[in-house]
């Protein structure tokens, strides 16, 4: 059962200390500043080869030009809806994949113009003294770099280095790539300015730009790109409409080369007005289109009703047929004339019909003003098919959203409907027209029947002629007015500020943010090393970490040994290490004094395993005792790894383990060293049985023995927590020293010394904290240094000193 000293202590012993990880943390400088040089020197080196970034931008806006010749007597109508449903549009515009398609095409930016900078090649677009014009027809090598070095001003080098004997194509025409065999190794030919240039693998011409005499030995690169590829680079342009202006939009790009840039931002906003003005004309391009097909039968009719009437005039006296009858030819002129518009718009009305029914792109109507058609709800409906078809064909090359094209069906489906509604009852009442008309024309030819038949024959071609003579002229306005309103027609889209590039615009790279980037990395990496470090040591590296582990008292804090040799106290006197011995030594004799001890003393030094000092402990514990005129003697009991004979410069021939089975005496066993009043007893040959000769009745003789000829018996044992050995001679001990080494003994085996402790196998049990060292490197705040009289030190063993009185004064 765990007493409440043992729960306080597992508390003690999971709570963190952050008081200890911020110090360690501080101990570990060095770490923080190399890390921190590292990562401002990679942050450095990646600033200083990184291109400039620039951004350029232009502004435009969308607008409502409304056609100054249009006027309500104008029988041409147009309607192009809002400002408000265009400006989306043009946003969706400028980043589809059809419109950037044509700027790239129209600036075959896919030819890419290269230079070498200082770290790397760098776009030298605008820069090069030559233009590359290529036969896009024709296969370009794809996606290598071909060296352009001026010879003279009208002689090139070309050179590229081909690894294998196959070469990749692009064709721009039809955007298809192809192969070809090509030589391996370098190729290098010479060209003149403005020669075609037909290879393999090439085919362009070089056109002189910007050539002096300075470009003579330079070197510039050129590499045709993948066409898809570079329009996808152009698609992520930077469009928004400004909040305040809704009208206003902003389009930016961010880049290496500001005159690309620049090219590029203004020739988007071109092409943006060109296809806005195409598609604002498609109504009149349509209908000029129609009037001209239309117009080639009209014509050829017309010239067949002229030369009848001609034939039929020639040799008779027109004068005299006429006369009597130019009322009524003029009256079934005027009934053919507005029977022929009721004709033409019933079947206009049976053609549009028709196509609604039977097509889903509606871009190609005419208007129905061709048909002298007025009706506002079929010229609006007509007009809004046409705009909506033509944006939905725009989207389709950009726009991957079904959503969004259902929309757009939806709302043509619903302008069809009302459409064709519109179409039925305005061909009813242009049937009843109809009707009547033909009731009137019946009625005057049935007066031209009472009329000689020369007079009727004249009146029939002349009503022909007329006829076909009044469709051929409304027909040429018509056209001639669809001219005149496309011809006037401004686009929405206008230029507030064009891209310029005017010195500035420099917006990369940010090496503040490397440089952030770096300090925190530089901080942070230390950092989590130092964290897992400290969360991983399940080390002992400080008197706190075994004051929250143990009730047992420390009796005294050792410093690090520097020296070469283990016998730090014979060898420095005055270290700071002779003096924690020292240290050791006194609180050693309060316990002997509170035992009311007199006579020889015995000391035990164990340990948890090896490696932790134990031996060393003993020979300078033992050295302390004898400078102090002590007869002392140091007993090697570990007999499994002897270790004290080097540093005395003495052998292990024989020793403890001979006189515990009975082949040496006492006096045979003993061995002097050349630190004066101090002897050693080494464990000698080791034993098949060492338990065994340690409990031995032969060991109470050998511990009586020595009882008799010296003050101080200092036993060397083997670590309690591998054998049993040091509890066998506990028996024997009137102190015992347990050695904890700083770094090396586990936090867990601090438990084991706890249990047997606590089952009093151990008494009067306290800790030597060995080989601290505090250079900062463990972090918590004693400055243990080696010098003589080091302040520092003598507080902290008086610290120490104070609690282990107080510890054993509560016993």
């Amino acid at each position: 059962m765990l007493d409440i000293k043992d729960f306080t202590i597992l508390e003690t012993q999971n709570t963190f200390d952050f008081k200890g990880f911020l110090a360690k943390l501080i101990s570990y400088w060095k770490w923080f500043i190399l890390c921190l040089i590292i990562a401002f020197t990679v942050a450095y080196q990646v600033n200083i080869r990184k291109e400039k970034i620039y951004g350029m931008e232009t502004l435009i806006v969308v607008k409502d030009e409304n056609n100054q010749l249009f006027s309500s007597s104008t029988s041409l109508v147009f309607n192009w809806g809002g400002t408000s449903d265009k400006v989306q549009t043009v946003i969706t515009t400028l980043r589809s994949r059809s419109h950037n398609e044509i700027v790239v095409r129209n600036l075959q930016f896919y030819i890419n113009y290269l230079k070498q900078g200082e770290y790397s090649l760098q776009d030298a677009y605008g820069e090069t003294p030559f233009k590359v014009v290529i036969d896009e027809h024709k296969g370009q090598l794809a996606n290598q770099l071909i060296k352009v070095k001026f010879l003279t001003q009208n002689q090139v080098e070309l050179s590229t280095t081909f690894d294998n004997p196959i070469a990749n194509l692009y064709h721009y025409a039809d955007n298809t790539n192809s192969t070809t065999k090509v030589p391996i190794g370098d190729f290098v030919k010479t060209f003149n300015i403005n020669e075609k240039i037909e290879l393999p693998f090439l085919s362009f011409k070089l056109t002189q730009d910007l050539m002096n005499l300075n470009n003579l030995g330079q070197e510039y690169f050129i590499k045709f790109s993948d066409f898809n590829g570079t329009v996808a680079g152009y698609r992520n342009v930077d469009v928004e409409a400004d909040i305040k202006g809704g009208s206003i939009i902003k389009i930016a790009k961010a880049g290496t080369n500001k005159a690309r840039l620049v090219d590029f931002l203004n020739a988007t906003v071109k092409t943006l007005k060109r296809r806005q003005l195409d598609s604002k004309n498609q109504f009149a391009t349509n209908t000029i289109s129609f009037i001209d097909s239309t117009l080639i039968d009209v014509e050829s009719q017309m010239n067949e009703a002229e030369g009848d009437l001609k034939n039929f005039r020639r040799d008779k006296n027109v004068y005299m047929l006429e006369g009597g009858g130019e009322a009524l030819t003029e009256k079934l002129s005027e009934y053919d004339v507005e029977k022929d518009i009721v004709n033409r718009k019933i079947a206009y009305y049976n053609l549009l019909k028709n196509y609604l029914e039977k097509n889903n792109d509606y871009s190609k109507l005419p208007a129905p003003s061709v048909a002298g058609i007025e009706d506002p709800n079929i010229i609006g409906n007509v007009s809004k098919l046409i705009q909506l078809s033509a944006d939905r064909s725009d989207l389709a090359y950009s726009v991957k959203n079904d959503k969004m094209f259902a929309e757009f069906d939806v709302q043509m489906e619903s302008v069809k409907k009302v459409l064709l509604n519109n179409i039925s009852s305005s061909k009813s009442a242009l049937q009843i027209d109809l009707s009547l008309l033909s009731r009137n024309i019946n009625k005057a030819e049935s007066s031209i029947g009472q009329l000689p038949d020369q007079q009727q024959d004249l009146i029939k071609f002349t009503r022909k002629f007329n006829l076909k003579d009044n469709i051929y002229t409304t027909f040429l306005e018509k056209r001639a007015e669809a001219n005149i309103i496309k011809a006037s027609n401004l686009s929405d889209i206008e230029f507030i500020d064009p891209a310029k590039d005017v010195g500035d615009g420099l917006i990369g790279p940010k090496t503040g943010v490397n440089y952030i980037l770096a300090l925190l990395l530089g901080l942070g990496i230390p950092f989590v090393v130092v964290f897992v470090k400290v969360l991983l040591d399940n080390s002992i590296n400080s008197t706190e970490d075994i004051e929250k582990l143990t009730k047992i008292p420390i009796i005294g804090v050792v410093g690090k040994n520097n020296e070469a040799g283990n016998l730090a106290v014979f060898d420095r006197p005055k270290s700071t290490i002779a003096e924690s011995f020292r240290g050791i030594r006194s609180s050693l004799q309060f316990i002997y004094k509170k035992q009311q001890k007199e006579g020889s003393k015995i000391v035990m030094l164990t340990s948890s395993i090896s490696g932790e000092g134990k031996t060393f402990c003993t020979m300078n514990l033992a050295t302390v005792f004898a400078m102090g005129n002590k007869r002392t003697v140091i007993v090697g009991l570990d007999l499994r790894k002897p270790k004290l004979f080097d540093d005395f410069h003495i052998k292990n021939g024989i020793g403890t383990v001979n006189y515990l089975i009975g082949q040496k005496t006492l006096s045979e066993i003993v061995q002097s060293t050349h630190i004066p009043n101090l002897d050693i007893i080494t464990s000698g040959p080791v034993p098949p049985n060492p338990a065994e000769l340690l409990i031995s009745d032969a060991m109470d003789e050998l511990i009586a023995e020595l009882k008799e000829i010296y003050d101080y018996i200092v036993l060397d044992t083997p670590p309690v927590g591998l054998v049993s050995d040091a509890l066998e001679l506990s028996q024997y001990c009137d102190a015992t020293l347990y050695v904890v080494r700083q770094g090396i003994t586990k936090k867990g085996m601090l438990s084991v010394v706890n249990e047997k402790h606590k089952r009093g196998e151990l008494h009067n049990i306290s800790i030597v904290f060995n080989d601290f060292l505090n250079k900062s490197k463990y972090g918590y705040g004693y400055n243990y240094g080696y010098g003589y009289g080091s302040y520092e030190s003598e507080q902290k063993q008086l610290l120490l000193r104070e609690r282990f009185y107080n510890w054993f004064k509560k016993k």
